[in-house]
């Protein structure tokens, strides 16, 4: 029996063993299985586990310059780089040598949040654009959940009836499988109940909270095309997205005084150093205030 190819290893090994998120095993993945490629025509032979121990920093260059040819910005070919080195230190081992190889420059760029009355009124215009009543309650609730609570959208439409009956306080797993406390606002948790009363397919413990149209799992795809078309809608930028939610969350309870620890933990975020970019937001927000209401601004 043939053993699986190296991208397939690697995926599984990413899964299973690193617990990471299903959208990051597709996307290392897929980097892994276009490095074989390109590699495979670059040789002229089999990609091997002993011919990626022996792959230089030009071989690596020569294949960002292939990536870049699709038009890759500089901090997608970051993370193509840092797929790729984490591809090559499953396939040679941990502890092998890498090629050096500098990265792109990548300038960091600051969560754009929305304003609160903004926020409600997209959870509205998309709950009012849904076919159903029960649809219509459950676009409000996952979208109230996003901007309410601080969940990524797929930590969200990953909730089970096991949730139920909710409390102050609801435990979410988030990503590498680290659970975490949110606390529920009144809005949120009316919000879910009045979604679980009319969903025609029941709520159990063991099937998902949030269903699609035909009694699935909702997809979280669903929401960000509503979300599309509602920030067309309302004329908003189109930096409005499911996660922008989750951006205006943290920084409006920043703005509010929140302790950066206590916002790190509320997010799931593994690095204090991912929580801190909302301190440049807060204070790119201030700015805006005193130059629109400055008369010396």
């Amino acid at each position: 029996m043939n053993q699986p190819a190296l991208p397939l290893l690697y995926a599984q090994h990413l899964a299973r063993d690193r617990r990471r998120s299903a959208h990051t095993v597709r996307a290392y993945g897929a980097t892994a299985e276009r490095l074989v490629a390109f590699l495979q025509k670059h040789w002229g032979g089999p990609v091997t586990r002993d011919a990626l121990g022996k792959a230089s920093a030009a071989d690596l260059r020569a294949y960002l310059a292939h990536r870049r040819e699709d038009g890759l910005t500089n901090a997608s070919a970051a993370r193509e780089l840092s797929a790729v080195r984490g591809f090559l230190k499953f396939a040679v081992g941990e502890d092998a040598e890498l090629p050096r190889l500098k990265g792109p420059r990548v300038k960091k760029g600051v969560p754009r949040p929305i304003a609160p009355h903004e926020a409600v009124a997209l959870a509205e215009t998309v709950s009012e654009e849904a076919r159903e009543p029960w649809l219509a309650a459950r676009d409000w609730a996952v979208l109230l959940l996003l901007y309410g609570a601080g969940l990524r959208i797929g930590e969200a439409v990953g909730l089970t009836g096991a949730v139920l009956p909710l409390g102050a306080t609801m435990a979410v797993t988030g990503k590498r499988d680290k659970t975490r406390i949110v606390p529920l606002l009144p809005q949120v948790r009316d919000a879910i109940e009045a979604y679980a009363r009319q969903c025609p397919y029941g709520v159990s413990r063991d099937a998902p909270l949030f269903r699609g149209a035909k009694g699935g799992p909702m997809p979280p795809g669903v929401i960000r095309k509503s979300i599309r078309a509602a920030r067309t809608a309302l004329g908003l930028s189109d930096r409005t997205t499911p996660h922008a939610l989750r951006h205006s969350f943290a920084t409006h309870l920043l703005g509010r005084g929140a302790d950066l620890r206590a916002l790190q933990e509320l997010l799931g975020h593994a690095s204090l150093s991912s929580t801190q970019i909302y301190t440049a937001v807060d204070a790119a927000h201030l700015l805006d205030v005193y130059r629109n209401a400055h008369p010396r601004a």
